[in-house]
């Protein structure tokens, strides 16, 4: 089962039979279709101007597979799924759980606690052969706040420490980077104003996606977080869940893009309506690719003996997170392993 992406601009997803035809645009005869049996696809993300037939759509409302709209710089559009995925013990249970107050602290508090212990795994694993004032301050500070969050009484000071961890890693993260061609200060986004903040958005959006469809998978509703929560409808269940993954997949990747030259300078653009800096087409096609290659790489978990893609443990976690609302099952972070 895998992810398609879909990016060429005017092409068209169709059906024939059991198989989905990705029809070059304009009928392009030079180019020949693509074919590909709907069994085999678990999720799809539109990029941009692309066509789906009634009867593609028809085959993923069927199929249950759910298809994610995005802008062709990855800006999240919207979603298709099927009603069905949804799984009305488990909704009642979160509708719930959203109204407890200590099931939301406890929740976030431990969400929060695996990604600043991730952030602070990461730069560890690639501060090992160097030294550098910044990122052993952050070291230091990120440890400081992972022992003030497993102490918070409240969601207030626990958004307000992972803001200032977040400020910490962030300003220890630019010292990562050997390849001198790039530079990084500080995270902004909407738009990206540099190529990193660029690669980190559009992985973020690829992770959260991804999280958002296992979510479904497991008929949870992602509209109701814990440590996310806000007047709008926003699927905040998905950006909770994603947190423990930031670091381990996506700024990992950056890092190794980056660093070996896979991604560089001249595949990105500057877009004239905003000022954002985005990956060309061809950047962009590099870096799903690696982006895909990452999430199938292995990890350990604690819940299986054998190391299994990230991609399985973030499901894995998705269903610690159902055990938690169903039987109060405690939920625990998913650590990234030395």
């Amino acid at each position: 089962m895998s992810t398609l992406y879909l990016m060429q601009q005017g092409a068209t997803l169709r059906r024939e039979q059991g198989r989905f035809l990705i029809e070059p645009p304009g009928n392009d005869l030079d180019e020949p279709c693509l074919e590909i049996p709907i069994q085999e696809i678990e999720r799809i993300l539109v990029l941009g101007n692309i066509q789906l037939t009634n009867a593609a759509i028809s085959s993923c409302l069927e199929a249950q597979i759910p298809v994610v709209f995005l802008s062709r710089t990855g800006s999240y559009k919207g979603h298709l799924w099927s009603a069905e995925l949804g799984d009305l013990k488990a909704e009642a249970a979160q509708f719930r759980c959203y109204s407890d107050p200590e099931f939301q602290l406890e929740m976030a508090k431990t969400l929060v606690w695996g990604k600043l212990v991730n952030s602070r795994q990461l730069l560890l694993r690639s501060h090992r052969r160097r030294q550098n004032e910044i990122v052993d301050a952050a070291i230091a500070g990120l440890t400081t706040d992972i022992r003030a969050v497993e102490t918070v009484d409240n969601l207030e000071s626990l958004r307000g420490y992972e803001g200032t961890a977040a400020a910490r890693y962030f300003s220890a993260f630019g010292q990562l980077f050997t390849n001198t061609h790039f530079q990084f200060t500080t995270r902004n986004r909407r738009p990206p104003t540099d190529p990193v903040n660029s690669m980190l958005s559009f992985g973020y959006t690829l992770l959260f996606n991804n999280v958002m469809s296992l979510i479904l998978a497991e008929g949870l509703n992602p509209y109701l977080g814990n440590l996310h929560r806000n007047d709008r409808k926003e699927m905040h269940l998905a950006s909770d869940l994603m947190e423990e993954f930031r670091s381990p997949i996506v700024d990992s990747l950056v890092l190794t893009l980056i660093n070996q030259q896979v991604i560089k300078p001249e595949d990105f653009v500057t877009a004239e309506h905003n000022g954002g800096v985005y990956l060309s087409d061809p950047g962009r096609r590099r870096f799903l690719r690696e982006f895909e290659e990452r999430i199938c790489s292995l990890t350990q978990h604690p819940e299986v003996k054998a190391q299994v893609p990230y991609r399985r443990a973030i499901q894995l976690q998705v269903q610690c997170y159902k055990r938690a609302l169903l039987d109060s099952v405690p939920y625990e972070a998913f650590l990234r392993s030395a």
